[in-house]
């Protein structure tokens, strides 16, 4: 690739599209110019990213743009946003010949293979003898993202997944109080209900009214003041004095764990389990606990693959991004 083409990496996701440019000579932490737009001041992702090539006055000649949501023949109708996505549409509206629509956890695995030791955090180390083999991505935040790499002919190939809209198995009565508590209101109860910024409200408010857990007068104030109910829950858990907090997220990381599990099953996925995302991140006491751990691992007579696997968290903020730059340099 002629060193001064220019590469586009998006991650258009339910709330927010963060942009960044990279030379091809990329370096997957150095940018070039970056920013991020809150989707609903806009009607389409055209809105935002041709205002935004305009500004940035450089031809694009590759672009990756990576949607929430899975991608079929260059379709992707959003999961968890209105917009619909045409690779040839926008390629032809944004005047960029080589682009590519891709799923946004199906690119956060193309970066994984990328990332060094000290960029990941070690959750457990699993057993030797991990290298070459199957991997796996989730990434919990404001739906359930996951993504598998499998290892074939020296290299990993990335396959996206809607995992995280497989149905809900409860295991233990709390669990199922919570399944039926959810199923009141929605036909289909997915791990995503639960693992992900929605399922946070969704647990908080079954421990609020069916298991009458208390909370006090200044909580009940913020979250009726705040939008984002799921921050304040997870702020005050910071605090360590919110015992409704603390288990609302000991809830969502041991069906994530189990979650995370089940993805090595599904996939043989020994080469290692990668939490990605900000709320991986936020979470990483937890999930480096015997409450994640203990879920993780409970797979029965297949226990044994689990224990094989390592888990890891991803320290970088913005994988989506750093793995639609490596998607586009390979174009």
């Amino acid at each position: 690739m002629d060193k001064s083409k220019t590469i586009l990496a998006c991650d258009i996701g339910a709330t927010k599209t963060e942009i960044a440019v990279y030379n091809s000579d990329i370096n997957i932490h150095s940018k070039i110019y970056s920013d991020k737009f809150l989707n609903d001041k806009y009607g389409s992702p055209e809105e935002i990213l041709i205002p935004f090539i305009y500004n940035f006055n450089k031809q694009i000649d590759c672009a990756c743009i990576c949607v929430p949501g899975p991608v079929d023949n260059g379709k992707c109708y959003g999961t968890n946003i209105s917009w619909e996505f045409d690779e040839k549409v926008l390629s032809e509206n944004l005047k960029i010949k080589n682009l590519r629509l891709l799923n946004d956890i199906e690119a956060v695995a193309a970066a994984v293979p990328h990332y060094k030791p000290d960029e990941l955090i070690t959750v457990c180390a699993g057993k030797a003898g991990s290298e070459n083999k199957n991997k796996a991505v989730i990434s919990p935040g404001t739906g359930l993202g996951q993504a598998a790499l499998i290892y074939h002919d020296g290299k990993y190939i990335t396959v996206s997944t809607e995992g995280g809209h497989t149905d809900f198995s409860p295991e233990n009565e709390t669990e199922a109080e919570l399944m039926f508590y959810i199923k009141k209101k929605d036909d289909h109860v997915s791990f995503e209900k639960i693992s992900s910024g929605k399922g946070i409200i969704n647990i908080f408010n079954f421990l609020k009214t069916e298991k009458k857990i208390e909370i006090d007068e200044s909580l009940d104030k913020k979250l009726s003041a705040e939008s984002d109910i799921a921050s304040v829950i997870f702020e005050e858990m910071q605090k360590g004095n919110c015992g409704i907090c603390r288990k609302t997220f000991e809830v969502f990381v041991s069906v994530l764990a189990r979650q995370a599990g089940n993805m090595v099953l599904n996939f043989k996925a020994t080469g290692g389990v990668y939490l990605a995302g900000s709320v991986s991140i936020k979470l990483a006491e937890l999930i480096n606990s015997e409450i994640f751990m203990n879920s993780f691992l409970n797979k029965g007579s297949l226990s044994y693959l689990t224990e094989a696997a390592p888990v890891y968290i991803i320290k970088d903020k913005s994988p989506v991004i750093t793995g639609a730059a490596i998607t586009a340099f390979g174009m």
